[in-house]
């Protein structure tokens, strides 16, 4: 309530005395000429980034915030189309795409505003020091949900490929032990990609992350024109943990595609679409690494990132369900059958990439812990190196205790997806560009202010089914 009382609050500045206001002639420097060369006119000030100019290349850039963007939702977006259908799924997940290229757009505003290209300090400069606390909790929160999803994937999938490689059991031997298994793969690739002190470096590592996900979908596609309707055929699909003879509310058990669907399950569906396609902790540092920085151009680099990132989506989700249709379950990989060779490189190639992944995750949580701790410090490496320890050692602590991928996904995709994608950016364009610029009244403002009470309606409406189903116990019909 804090945050949206403040909305509507007019930003003074006692020193203008008439003049212009600093953020009036920043907003108006930004929608001339974003970080002009020129000289700027007589009497007015550019607004200055406080921070270095990058030398991160477009393609670069192009590859962190897609392998950011894409990550272990994907796994479960099939299952997301057999509770909404495939036209209901496909507009929902556009909907959302274009929802966040939007959201980036108010953020890089923002920032050409007032000069700063840091989440924390956009919300410190909308609502005081309280409205840094709260930026800085919510990407701690989200990206430790993601990480946490990622190392699950590690955690489970990662002794079925070692003991199938071995033609051993899983549970056979100690070095098959997924929790184990996640610590090594911590330590050993993890930790010293996380250790790089500029994310541009990691993003050849991007590239080869976004490389492994493409031959994701390209065997998710072969594999649909292989084995036809999988649907019941125990060679290729998991059986289903349901008990037997209960019925599956809202699933049609056959080789037909469902258009438009609703069930129970869909309020859980949603957030993991839109757990999907946020990036926006990683959007502005990013930014602050990319060369020849203005607003149009990393623009485009979300644009091309979510766009990409969206056909990826709604290929690997339609070929996955008219694989396995209302049989498929959360995890994906699962439904396929462990001894099948290619199956086998699949499940590398996404761990690889969902492990390549954790470091361009951990960076932002790192920048707001030191923005938050640290804000006036300068970068020393024992700081950096123990701050990237701590974080590996409580998601760990995390992956081995939570027994489901389901929940994690669910809970974070309904608080920290809305308030990244909506209510924040919102928040911070109503409080941040000028009122003499931009009146409360006018359409852009109106606009951001539907789109906040959009994410707030969205987060009450998932957690509000969410736990309507726990309390049921409906959540677990699907065995899941």
């Amino acid at each position: 309530m804090a945050i949206w009382s403040a909305v509507g609050m007019e930003l003074q500045d006692p020193k203008m005395n008439g003049a212009p206001p600093a953020g009036a002639v920043g907003y108006r420097q930004e929608h001339e000429s974003f970080l002009p060369s020129h000289s700027p006119a007589p009497g007015r000030k550019p607004a200055q980034f406080m921070d270095f100019e990058g030398k991160t290349s477009f393609g670069m850039s192009v590859f962190n915030l897609s392998n950011a963007i894409m990550g272990s939702g994907i796994l479960g977006l099939a299952y997301a189309m057999a509770h909404t259908g495939v036209l209901f799924f496909l507009a929902l997940l556009l909907c959302i795409a274009l929802l966040s290229s939007y959201s980036i757009h108010l953020l890089l505003t923002c920032a050409g505003v007032v000069g700063i290209r840091a989440y924390e300090q956009l919300g410190q400069r909308a609502l005081g020091p309280v409205g840094k606390v709260v930026v800085a909790a919510v990407i701690c929160l989200h990206n430790v949900g993601a990480m946490s999803s990622y190392l699950f994937i590690i955690k489970s999938e990662l002794p079925l490929v070692i003991g199938t490689f071995l033609d051993m059991d899983p549970e056979g031997g100690w070095f098959l032990k997924g929790n184990l298994l996640i610590i090594i793969v911590s330590v050993l690739i993890i930790l010293p990609l996380a250790l790089m002190r500029h994310l541009g470096y990691l993003g050849y590592t991007s590239g080869l992350s976004l490389t492994c996900m493409l031959f994701f979908l390209i065997s998710v596609i072969y594999k649909k024109f292989q084995l036809g309707c999988a649907v019941d055929r125990n060679e290729t699909a998991v059986e289903s943990k349901s008990p037997p003879g209960l019925p599956i509310q809202g699933l049609n058990r056959s080789c037909e595609a469902e258009m438009f669907t609703v069930d129970s399950q869909m309020f859980y569906t949603v957030p993991i679409m839109a757990f999907a396609f946020v990036c926006h902790p990683e959007v502005l540092p990013i930014y602050t690494e990319l060369c020849r920085p203005s607003k149009h151009r990393m623009q485009a680099v979300a644009n091309v990132s979510i766009g990409a990132m969206f056909c990826m989506y709604g290929l690997t989700a339609t070929f996955g369900y008219l694989t396995f249709y209302s049989s498929v379950e959360a995890e994906m990989l699962h439904m396929y059958s462990k001894q099948d060779l290619l199956i086998l490189c699949v499940r590398l190639a996404v761990l690889l990439a969902v492990t390549l992944t954790v470091p361009v995750v951990l960076f932002p949580i790192r920048w707001a812990l030191q923005q938050l701790l640290f804000p006036s410090k300068a970068f020393s490496w024992p700081r950096h190196v123990a701050i990237a320890l701590i974080l590996l050692f409580l998601v760990n602590v995390l992956v081995i205790c939570v027994p489901t991928i389901r929940d994690i996904f669910g809970v974070i995709g309904s608080t920290s997806a809305p308030s990244l994608i909506f209510i924040l950016p919102s928040v911070f364009y109503l409080r941040i560009v000028p009122s003499e610029v931009e009146p409360l009244s006018s359409w852009p403002k109106i606009q951001a202010l539907c789109f906040g009470v959009l994410g707030v309606l969205f987060m009450a409406i998932s957690l509000g089914f969410m736990f309507a189903n726990w309390a049921t116990g409906q959540s677990h019909v699907s065995g899941h």
